[in-house]
């Protein structure tokens, strides 16, 4: 009868070693859960010496499958934290960085956690660390114990941790969850970057046209008013607006405020949601690089997860969160259900072309055919990463002489409608 040595997760969160004789690695990971151990890794003795660690299999699948309809759909990695109460995308990445590197060191799960709860520089974080600590302790999985705090742990994470607990490989997953954590935090500082300029723009623009409306509007209105003359229908115009601005400006104010929250309101919602992201996608230069943001976001997932032993049917449901868009989710979801009965994944990705095109369809597809479709999706992650930070460069460049653009625009509008008629005033004056 074969021998297996194990390495398993107490109920007071220690970490149990020892030796099963079973016929075979389901019949161990039975024993096992017999004796109220959560293994950590089954290794065979061949020869004397270990053989490979235990397939994750169906008991990832099914730990994976639970946390997927447990959680629900999800927009993917949202560490945005600007709260003071909450854990920072920083702290939450050195967190999941520094716990991998104990537990592939051997220290035990509750061990390590009491260090990074010590270690912890900011009290918020010391808090949710100990209390993560102490569920484990309470004999909770460490996947379950991040549940509880769904504003820390977004449901993409807890997921993939509840995989990698199950099935023997949580430092691996831990590790790879930071690696996509710190990708996803310098995607998102690149596009931040890159708006950055053009907003700057746009609100010197607008606070020009308001001082021009409000203080400098009047005075020429004064002179015009003066001699009687008839003024043309641009100066008009931008007289109007100048005394509704002034004499209405806070309301404007007001109304403006209130549409803007009802507008935010509505795009919370369901149906607005949907009609936002559809409008994302179909906008001419912003669809595409939100497309490819999220096939990239998509693809390194799958990868990650595909590369730490997740079947694929699980590793899709789980990858599909992380896109982003709701549209784009529904798609893959359709994606999915073929590939359950049995399709490949490439040809059953076909119908999302707004995210997939033609030649990474084609790539998944040799990739999947050639047993390395894990290190394929990461490399294409790679690649259109690279072509996304350099098409942002380029829209850029293209957004600041047409920000420009529009502020001399407005204001020289301004400026030709309150000079036309002072040509006017000679005739007046005679």
């Amino acid at each position: 009868m074969p021998t297996f040595q194990y390495k398993a997760l107490q109920g007071n969160g220690q970490i149990a070693e020892g030796v099963i004789d079973a016929g075979g690695r389901s019949e161990a990971f039975r024993v096992m859960e017999g004796r109220g151990l959560r293994p950590i890794s089954l290794a065979e003795h061949k020869n004397g010496k270990n053989g490979k660690a235990a397939s994750t299999g169906q008991a990832t699948a099914a730990k994976v499958e639970k946390a997927d309809k447990a959680n629900g759909s999800s927009s993917g990695f949202q560490l945005n934290l600007g709260n003071s109460t909450k854990i920072s995308a920083r702290a939450l990445e050195n967190f999941t960085r520094l716990l991998s590197s104990l537990l592939a060191a051997g220290v035990p799960l509750s061990r390590a956690l009491v260090i990074l709860t010590k270690e912890a520089s900011n009290p918020v974080a010391q808090a949710k660390w100990k209390e993560v600590h102490d569920h484990v302790v309470d004999g909770m999985s460490l996947a379950d114990a991040m549940a509880k705090s769904p504003d820390t742990f977004p449901r993409v994470y807890v997921a993939m941790v509840e995989a990698g607990e199950t099935g023997g490989f949580l430092d691996v997953v831990l590790a790879q969850i930071a690696d996509f954590q710190a990708r996803e935090k310098e995607m998102k500082s690149k596009v931040m970057t890159a708006l950055l300029y053009p907003i700057i723009l746009l609100a010197l623009a607008l606070g020009v046209l308001v001082f021009l409306l409000v203080f400098f509007i009047p005075k020429f209105q004064t002179i015009f008013t003066g001699f009687g003359a008839k003024l043309p229908l641009l100066t008009q115009i931008i007289v109007g607006t100048s005394e509704i601005m002034r004499s209405y400006g806070l309301i404007v104010l007001l109304v403006i405020v209130a549409g803007g929250f009802m507008l935010r309101t509505w795009f919370q919602s369901e149906v607005g949601k949907r009609t936002w992201e559809g409008l994302l996608l179909r906008a001419p230069v912003v669809g595409p690089l939100v497309s490819q943001f999220a096939m990239s976001r998509f693809c390194r997932m799958l990868g990650t997860l595909l590369g730490a032993g997740v079947p694929l049917i699980n590793a899709l449901n789980v990858a599909r969160r992380s896109i982003g868009n709701q549209v784009l989710v529904d798609a893959v979801s359709n994606s999915i259900e073929r590939v359950k009965e049995g399709k490949q994944l490439g040809p059953s990705l076909g119908d999302c072309r707004t995210l997939f095109a033609g030649s990474v369809l084609e790539m998944i597809s040799v990739a999947e055919e050639s047993g390395r479709l894990d290190q394929e999706l990461v490399r294409i992650a790679n690649v259109t990463e690279g072509d996304l930070d350099r098409q942002l460069k380029t829209a850029v460049a293209m957004a600041e002489p047409l920000m420009l653009f529009l502020i001399a625009g407005f204001i020289g509008t301004i400026f030709i409608g309150m000079v036309v008629p002072i040509f006017s005033l000679q005739d007046h004056i005679k």
